[in-house]
């Protein structure tokens, strides 16, 4: 399969959904270069104009251009009324007065909009005359632990979401694995070779290694951008356990995400007798993965919680949850006693669809439950 045209398409598929985001986001940032802020109308005394407008600039300089209303600068007039019936005003409300007494002109529902910031705006402006800026002395330090666990949450939740993305991307491939090979009749020919265990078991870790490849050409790839773009890792924050571990418990947590959902999905895709039931359960199961994921990411928002341990005992959230805390907390053991605890449950999972698929599909055995532990020789 590695060699073959499909698997070069697999290696391409994700270049999709990046152009995709390449043409969604320069048409986002169309939009966005729209402004739709209200726009102020001031049409006060030249004086209190031009004070208006540095003060205007100096709150949007501190606060972000998005945080306060447009303002135009217009000359004095005695009817506001008259500005704002003006088919080529473009303004919402009119500013008169003086900044000592401003009289803002429009509908209610705008008033109550802009009040606020024209009462700022002037409160810096008539400031303007009588204060200045307190100088604020500088003290650097090499590090800081609050910026040091902001940095540690944002490489476990960047590795989390690129574990969920990989394991959604690749782990539903294996739903269809076994319908060509029930409907040639292959495999009964394999069960009457190998135990089904471990045809269930080599499918698995086959397409687990098929992803190692596809994982290895697209980070090569990523990496290679990002040195091309100027790019030093070492300008990233270092988890907990450090890169190379991180790195390891990374690659581990990934494969017990896989074969957690691919050894679930072989299991009920095993039981599926045609392509259009296999797309029937896909859509469900990208459901319940979102769900997943969902909680796990809760969870790691908040530490130590009755949620997070949930999300760190429940099997299928556990490799989630865990690649977040292993950038934060240095302690290793739990990972070790974690990923015992994920491989326990692919067996079983594993172990409950053979039995299923040869009860059900193979039309052999008795009760499933008697039969849980019983060796499979097809």
């Amino acid at each position: 399969m590695v060699f073959s045209r499909t698997f070069l398409f697999f290696l391409l598929g994700p270049l999709l959904p990046i152009l995709i985001g390449f043409a969604f986001g320069g048409l986002g940032d169309k939009i966005s270069s729209t402004d739709l802020r209200p726009v102020i109308g001031v049409a006060m005394p030249a004086q209190d104009n031009a004070a208006f407008g540095r003060a205007h600039g100096r709150l949007a300089e501190r606060m972000g251009d998005k945080a306060l209303a447009r303002i135009r600068l217009l000359a004095p007039a005695n009817d506001p009324r008259g500005l704002l019936a003006r088919p080529d005003s473009g303004v919402v409300v009119i500013l008169t007065g003086t900044l000592a007494r401003p009289l803002l002109t429009g509908k209610a529902e705008d008033l109550d909009r802009l009040q606020g910031d024209v009462s700022l705006i002037a409160t810096a402006a008539l400031a303007e005359r009588t204060l200045h800026f307190v100088p604020v002395a500088r003290q650097e330090v090499a590090t800081s632990i609050g910026a040091q666990a902001q940095g540690r949450l944002l490489i476990g939740r960047v590795a989390q979401v690129i574990m969920f993305f990989l394991t959604i991307l690749l782990a539903g491939m294996i739903l269809s694995n076994l319908v060509e090979e029930k409907t040639n009749k292959i495999i009964e020919i394999l069960a009457a070779a190998v135990p089904i265990d471990a045809i269930f078991l080599g499918k698995l870790m086959a397409m687990l290694a098929m992803s190692f490849v596809g994982i290895a050409f697209w980070g090569s790839a990523a990496f290679a951008v990002f040195a091309a773009l100027g790019g030093h890792p070492a300008a990233l924050p270092e988890p907990a356990v450090g890169w190379p571990a991180f790195l390891i418990l990374a690659v581990l947590y990934f494969a017990m995400a896989y074969t957690l959902l691919g050894s679930l999905f072989l299991g009920i895709g095993a039981q599926a007798a045609t392509v259009r039931e296999v797309q029937t359960l896909n859509m469900p199961i990208t459901m319940g993965q979102m769900l997943i994921f969902f909680f796990a990411s809760y969870a790691v928002e908040h530490p130590g919680s009755h949620a997070e341990i949930a999300a760190c005992i429940f099997p299928w959230s556990s490799p989630f949850a865990m690649i977040v805390r292993a950038g934060q907390e240095s302690a290793l053991w739990p990972h070790l006693v974690a990923l015992v605890w994920q491989a326990l449950f692919v067996g079983l999972i594993i172990r409950v669809g053979v039995v299923l698929f040869r009860r059900h599909v193979m039309q052999s055995g008795g009760r499933w439950w008697k039969n849980l532990f019983r060796p499979a020789t097809g």
